[in-house]
């Protein structure tokens, strides 16, 4: 089956853990779970804090517009914690990534992350594709943790391939993670 990214944008839902397709009424909640953990931002390629949370939720949106990208508001029952996206979902090679997430730090790190990338992964696996990607800015061991206990391998390190917001060159962690893999793990 080909890859469908048309198919992609539906809202997913497992337990607690609700991803809605992201729309102007999640502005001012996300704005808040964003401001829940200031020091996170200093690793982000952009900043979603202060005078940098407008410009930020409206770059995601015109990535969605131009490129494609599936934006996610993720809740947790009612409440907004936080964004994610399907980036790049290829229309002629079944390959996308799942990024720039963030979460508020009480839903890291549990099975909250791990419903709502399993929700992802499935769906886009569903939809006819075939391998899935996350880049991780190197420093972030947090989350590079989290892709490893998803079943992803590390496949190398792009060194110094991008400048943050801060002006930081990151090295960026490649995972992959294939349909195959996921569906025939234990």
């Amino acid at each position: 089956m080909p890859a469908d990214p048309d198919k992609l944008a539906a809202p997913l839902s497992g337990g607690n853990v609700r991803l809605e397709l992201r729309t102007e009424d999640h502005r001012e909640g996300l704005r808040a779970a964003c401001a829940a953990d200031p020091a996170i931002w200093e690793i982000y390629p952009f900043s979603m804090l202060g005078e940098h949370f407008d410009p930020g939720f409206d770059r995601i949106g015109e990535l969605s517009r131009t490129r494609g990208w599936v934006n996610y508001a993720v809740l947790d029952g009612d409440t907004v914690v936080g964004m994610t996206n399907y980036i790049e979902p290829g229309r002629f090679q079944p390959v996308l990534e799942i990024g720039g997430t963030y979460i508020v730090p009480e839903v890291r790190g549990g099975p909250f992350n791990r419903t709502m990338k399993t929700l992802m992964i499935d769906h886009a696996i569903a939809c006819g594709y075939t391998r899935i990607e996350f880049r991780v800015d190197a420093r972030n061991k947090r989350s590079m943790a989290a892709v490893l206990k998803l079943g992803a391998t590390h496949e190398g390190t792009l060194r110094q391939n991008r400048i943050t917001w801060t002006g930081y060159v990151r090295d960026t962690a490649i995972f992959g993670l294939l349909a195959d893999e996921w569906t025939n793990r234990e």
